[in-house]
């Protein structure tokens, strides 16, 4: 007599249906926090920039004609992304108290970040191990330097900037050194045919907080122009 098979019971368990759903519960949450992510970036930039008009479009490349603005900035020594993390965090305290009388200021966009040229001299005491930046914040435009307060750190300082015209190549991605590179040969070159005269080292700007995904950041370097 042939044996009968003995049907399996395949009716889930309490350990499985709860296993389902944290699986579940963690699928939601990382579409959650992907969907903040896309958004986040952007809409974290949307703060106060510094006004100006766009006199030349040709591409990525834009000339700007910038208005009188106020900057508040801080001089450091390292490399690139060092310095800059270090000089946000510096004139972030500023912004956020560290002052006199401890008053708030707005947060705005671009942070700017700037290679200092070091004049010669003599005699050669001393080699940096490190370049020297400038990172800056551009102050609130309802703000002026009678009333802007004063920072308690001596590393930052308040400085009015004219009226100031710029060659302005845009990009997206993560800006890393490379990047920042061709973007400036580029620019360099486009205002070398146009015969454009420009002076100082590139300004480097970048509009969104690190968290922003690649394709949505807006980076930009700038020539300031003399002409």
């Amino acid at each position: 007599m042939a044996a009968i098979p003995i049907s399996e019971n395949r009716t889930p368990t309490a350990a499985s249906k709860s296993r389902r759903r944290i699986y579940w519960a963690l699928a939601g949450l990382i579409t959650v926090l992907g969907i903040a992510a896309l958004g986040a970036g952007p809409l974290m930039s949307r703060v106060e920039q510094p006004e100006y008009t766009v006199t030349t479009s040709d591409g990525p490349i834009e000339i700007r004609s910038y208005s009188p603005m106020i900057a508040a900035e801080a001089v450091v020594e390292g490399e690139r992304k060092t310095a800059i993390n270090e000089g946000f965090r510096l004139i972030a305290a500023y912004i956020f108290g560290a002052n006199q009388p401890n008053a708030k200021i707005a947060m705005t966009a671009p942070v700017q970040q700037q290679k200092q040229t070091i004049a010669m001299t003599a005699p050669v005491t001393q080699q940096r191990t490190g370049d020297v930046w400038t990172v800056r914040f551009i102050m609130p435009k309802s703000w002026a330097m009678e009333t802007l307060p004063k920072p308690t750190d001596t590393r930052i300082s308040l400085k009015p900037i004219p009226a100031t015209r710029f060659a302005v190549i845009t990009f997206s991605g993560v800006a890393s050194s490379e990047d920042i590179e061709k973007r400036s040969e580029e620019l360099r070159r486009y205002a070398s045919e146009r015969k454009l005269s420009t002076t100082g080292q590139p300004v480097l700007a970048f509009y969104n907080p690190p968290w922003t995904l690649s394709f949505f950041r807006r980076n930009e370097v700038m020539l300031q122009l003399t002409d």
